[in-house]
């Protein structure tokens, strides 16, 4: 069992019926490149298969989901707008690797729309491939880039601010059809 002094990297796929083992795979494969000696990891797998190397728990309860986004040194989720925005709420800065319809993780590619058109606002860090994901972990550890912002109010503002930017979203859309 990994040493509790380790940072914990926590990654969440979300509760979505549709496995997500693409990312699975990515994290163990970090892990397996050395990343493992060096942090306490835990995956929320949902309906993924198990990984290989980290700890893993198949869901969790909302206050345990906060719990861990809370503890965690470094966040990874899906492009889900729930699970992005419990990790700004918490002032957590997160990786995201959206869930593609392509692969058979979600049902379009609402999260891949999501996400590449917020990623610009500095919310979140983007990656859509394992290398991206491997860089963005070791520079996240390694201090080299910011993971802890300024906490939204979980009250009015933060809604506001999700709000406005989804509207951003749903009005361009809009505009190109």
């Amino acid at each position: 069992m990994p040493s509790p002094e380790r940072p914990l990297v926590f990654v969440t796929v979300g509760t979505d019926h549709h496995p997500f083992d693409r990312l699975i795979d990515w994290v163990d494969g970090w892990l397996e490149g050395g990343a493992a000696g060096l942090v306490r990891c835990l995956i929320q797998s949902g309906a993924s298969r198990p990984p290989r190397i980290a700890e893993h728990r198949d869901y969790l309860a909302y206050q345990e989901m906060e719990a861990y986004v809370n503890e965690a040194a470094v966040v990874v989720c899906h492009g889900g707008p729930g699970s992005v925005m419990m990790c700004r709420w918490a002032g957590k800065r997160p990786i995201v690797v959206p869930r593609r319809h392509d692969l058979g993780e979600h049902v379009d590619d609402h999260q891949v729309t999501f996400v590449r058109r917020l990623a610009p606002e500095g919310e979140f860090a983007l990656a859509e491939d394992e290398g991206t994901l491997r860089t963005q972990l070791d520079r996240a550890l390694a201090g080299d880039v910011v993971i802890d912002l300024t906490p939204y109010d979980s009250g009015g503002e933060a809604v506001v601010q999700f709000e406005r930017l989804v509207n951003r979203l749903v009005g361009q859309r809009a505009r190109q059809r």
